[in-house]
């Protein structure tokens, strides 16, 4: 049966059910659009990206300038160049040597308060800070803001380092690189010196005006003071003045720096370096400035001063000596210098006045009393007149007197003032003509043989007499003066030391600079004798041998020698050392030397330091070597101090700019110097030097050589002064060397006389007449007020009371056994020559 017919029911027309309805979706909330959020945005990033950027570049830019900064490391061993001084014995002032005139203390030496000062005023975190201060950074920032568009020039925030590396690295020019450079410097400066030498270097480099670098010199500059002397109100002013000195310059400002010095006394309140009290009280000081002045200098001394000079160039050499700060203590007497160049000029003057004559009117100008006073002021003031000396102009010449004109001018940079004098004849009877070769023309007997008008002359005013009552003064009264052209050199030592008391190396220092007390090599002539008879005595031939006084002949390459006495005196007999010595006989010195050998007389020689490298020649016995004043003067030093050698110094001590001692002269060791114990007694000095002769041949030589001065040729050096003094004449031939040397106990005097180029004297003119004299002035000057002191005799030596030639009674010192050793030697039979003569030449003639 097949399936019913099955279709299916037509679909109902009926919707399907929706889906669930499900939630709308949600809708997007708006956003909420804030203004400006896109820019900040934009600006975080840019910000972001330039700190990224700036980083990088800052970095660039660091590893760039600090590839390019200077070597800061050598501010550890800075010496700033500071003038040297040298001072005389009694602390006087005698120059200074300078490149710069600068003064650095080291810090130990610079007052507490003082870097107080300056380190409340320019930095108060000095000693907390590593070279920047942030703090002090965002201060200044914070200050600059209040006072935008003020006008007030902003203040910086360098702390001390910055400043130094500022002022001695990186120069001052106002660039943010140059900031840079200085705070990097800074950082590493401080890394490196400890803050007292940062400290040290900024209190003495920092410009403080007045010219003044440094402290020291500030205080110098605006107090007159050393830094030991300043109040605190003077301290706390000095620190005021880095920010400005011009605009706190207490002589034009002085209400500002008085403000500004109180601000700084209250920050250093403020930072406990004083109290509160201190503070006020410095408050209530005025601020009183002194006009600078520099310290005096002695007048006297220049050659000795430029010999100190090249001795130190020599030494410590001449960057050091002008650069090195050096305090330089010398032996120099200030008082006998200036007897002692006195003396001397007095001798050149008296013997240009009796042998030089007058040399003419230094110029010729119009007498007209309208033109004669500009003239004059242009006329050129020979080198080496005195300050005393003026510049004159004859306006009027009688017979017996004539009438000059100079110029007075009380204050240097005011107007000359004319003024007028008469000049005697007898203040000008000296002055005959100058005819050359040393002839002289008659005694002046009227004005006119002198001068004529129009004559430019130097003048001295003499002590005029005052006005009685209403009788109108007289008119000042004048001398004609003259520059000699003689020349001279004197030396004054200690003879137990060797320390130069007194140099005088010419007439003038202005005229020339040649020292000849030390430059000039010049013949000593008889002066040289006691180094050929201190052998002899070295050898036991006592003071009273006797030897032959008669012509002698010697043959030479050169053909024969016939010395001669001076003034051809020959007694032709025999006569005695003494008498040999006191008269200066050269025939007696030459037989004595035979005997001796020369060898022995260039080994004294040497030994002494007179003549270094003597040749062994006969006539070098009479003095024919050369030598210098200094070196006679060291040479009989050695006999005053029982013949030990004696090293000239005019140099005591040399210290450095912190005070610390170099160099010293005195070499001796003292090994209980530094005795603790009162009760170990004082220390005695070991006399290391050389001895040189021994003492009894020294303290013979002594008491021949006090008969020189006692009989001899050499009186007139110990006229009238009572005291023992000992010394010889030297004259050399034609009287072109003129010497005295001579000694006590306390002191040696060298005097030499004669020309720069060697030329006689004159007739006559002998070491006695004119160096002489000298001598006794600069010694009477050195033992003024002071007691006579013997020449004491060394231990063995025979004092035996005998007749001097003249009848005097003396003592004579011999060597033990000698007494009774002397006897005239035998005569050689052939024309009285002495015998020996062969050893005594040594074989060169």
């Amino acid at each position: 049966m097949s399936p019913p017919d099955y279709r299916p029911e037509p679909a109902l027309d009926i919707a399907p059910p929706p889906p669930p309805p499900r939630d709308p979706p949600p809708r997007e909330k708006k956003r909420r659009r804030t203004p400006f959020r896109g820019v900040f945005g934009g600006l975080l990033m840019l910000l972001a990206v330039g700190l990224a950027g700036g980083a990088v570049a800052g970095y660039g830019l660091y590893r760039q300038v600090a590839a390019d900064l200077p070597d800061y490391r050598w501010l550890a061993d800075y010496q700033p160049p500071q003038m040297s001084r040298i001072y005389a014995a009694d602390s006087r002032l005698l120059a200074e040597l300078a490149t710069e005139r600068r003064v650095f203390v080291p810090i130990e030496a610079i007052p507490r308060p003082l870097q107080a000062a300056f380190v409340s005023a320019e930095d108060q975190r000095f000693w907390e800070h590593h070279g920047v201060d942030p703090i002090g950074i965002l201060r200044s920032v914070l200050t600059a803001v209040e006072n935008y568009g003020s006008g007030r020039r902003l203040g910086g925030a360098s702390t001390i380092t910055q400043q130094v590396a500022k002022n001695m690295l990186v120069g001052a020019d106002r660039t943010l690189t140059r900031k840079l450079r200085e705070a990097i410097l800074a950082i590493r400066i401080e890394e490196t010196l400890p803050k007292d030498r940062i400290l040290e270097l900024y209190l003495n480099e920092i410009f403080l005006g007045y010219q003044a670098y440094g402290v020291a010199a500030a205080a110098q500059a605006y107090f007159n003071k050393g830094l030991d002397e300043l109040t605190l109100g003077e301290s706390a002013f000095l620190a005021v003045l880095p920010k400005g000195p011009n605009n706190y310059n207490p002589m034009r400002f002085p209400e500002a720096a008085r403000a500004r010095r109180d601000w700084v006394l209250d920050r250093m309140a403020e930072d406990r370096a004083i109290t509160p009290a201190e503070a006020a009280a410095a408050k209530a000081e005025p601020i009183i400035p002194r006009p600078v002045r520099r310290p005096e200098v002695l007048p006297v001394g220049q050659y000795f001063t430029e010999d100190v000079r090249r001795e130190l160039s020599t030494r410590f050499g001449p960057e050091q000596t002008t650069a090195g700060g050096l305090v330089v203590r010398t032996s120099l007497d200030p008082s006998l210098q200036a007897a002692t160049e006195g003396a001397l000029r007095a001798g050149l003057l008296g013997y240009d006045r009796r042998r030089g004559g007058f040399r003419g009117p230094v110029a010729k100008i119009s007498a007209s009393p309208t033109e004669w006073l500009p003239a004059l002021e242009a006329a050129q003031r020979p080198g080496g007149a005195l300050p005393e000396w003026k510049l004159a102009v004859a306006l009027e010449v009688r017979d017996r007197e004539a009438r000059l004109g100079w110029i007075e001018r009380p204050d240097p940079r005011g107007p000359a003032q004319p003024r007028t004098g008469t000049m005697p004849i007898e203040e000008s009877a000296w002055a005959r003509r100058a005819l050359g070769e040393g002839r002289l023309g008659p005694v002046p007997r009227r004005m006119q043989d002198v001068l004529a008008p129009g004559d430019v002359v130097l003048v001295e005013v003499q002590p005029g007499q005052p006005a009685q009552g209403r009788a109108p003064a007289r008119a000042e009264r004048l001398a004609l003066r003259q520059i000699p052209q003689v020349e001279g050199a004197i030396v004054a030592l200690d003879p137990s030391t060797g320390r130069v008391l007194a140099m005088a190396g010419g007439w003038s220092f202005e005229k020339s600079q040649f020292n000849r007390a030390t430059q000039a090599q010049r013949q000593p002539g008889s002066s040289f004798k006691p180094f050929v008879y201190l052998p002899a005595l070295e050898a036991g031939i006592p003071p009273t041998q006797r030897f032959l006084d008669a012509p002698i002949e010697i043959n030479t390459p050169q053909g024969v020698w016939r010395p001669g006495n001076y003034g051809d005196g020959v007694s032709n007999s025999y006569v005695s050392i003494r008498t040999a010595l006191e008269k200066s006989l050269n025939l007696v010195t030459i037989r004595v030397a035979q005997d001796v050998g020369m060898d022995k007389v260039a080994k004294t020689a040497a030994d002494f330091g007179v003549i270094p490298n003597m040749p062994r020649y006969l006539a070098m016995s009479l003095g024919s070597g050369e030598t210098t004043v200094l070196r006679m003067a060291a040479g009989y030093a050695a006999f005053a101090n029982g013949g030990r050698e004696v090293a000239p110094t005019l140099i005591d001590s040399v210290q450095d700019q912190r005070g610390r001692v170099i160099w010293r002269s005195d070499t001796r060791a003292c090994a209980a110097c530094n005795a603790t114990s009162p009760s170990e007694g004082p220390p005695e000095l070991v006399d290391n030097r050389r001895q040189i002769t021994d003492p009894i041949a020294a303290y013979q030589m002594v008491n021949l050589l006090t008969g020189v001065v006692q009989r001899g040729t050499g009186t007139a050096a110990g006229k009238g002064l009572n005291r023992p003094i000992a010394g010889k004449t030297g004259t050399t031939n034609d009287y072109v060397d003129n010497w005295f040397v001579g000694f006590t106990p306390d002191i040696v005097v060298a005097v030499w006389m004669g020309f720069d180029e060697p030329r006689s004297l004159g007739n006559g003119e002998t070491g006695g007449g004119n160096a002489a004299p000298i001598f006794h002035d600069v010694l009477g000057a050195a033992l003024q007020g002071s007691p006579p002191v013997p020449f004491r005799a060394p231990p063995g030596v025979a004092l035996v009371r005998m007749q001097a030639g003249n009848g005097q009674s003396i003592m004579e010192a011999f060597r033990p056994g000698t007494e009774n050793a002397a006897r005239p030697p035998e005569e050689d039979p052939a024309r009285g020559t002495a015998v020996g003569l062969d050893r005594g030449l040594g074989g060169l003639y």
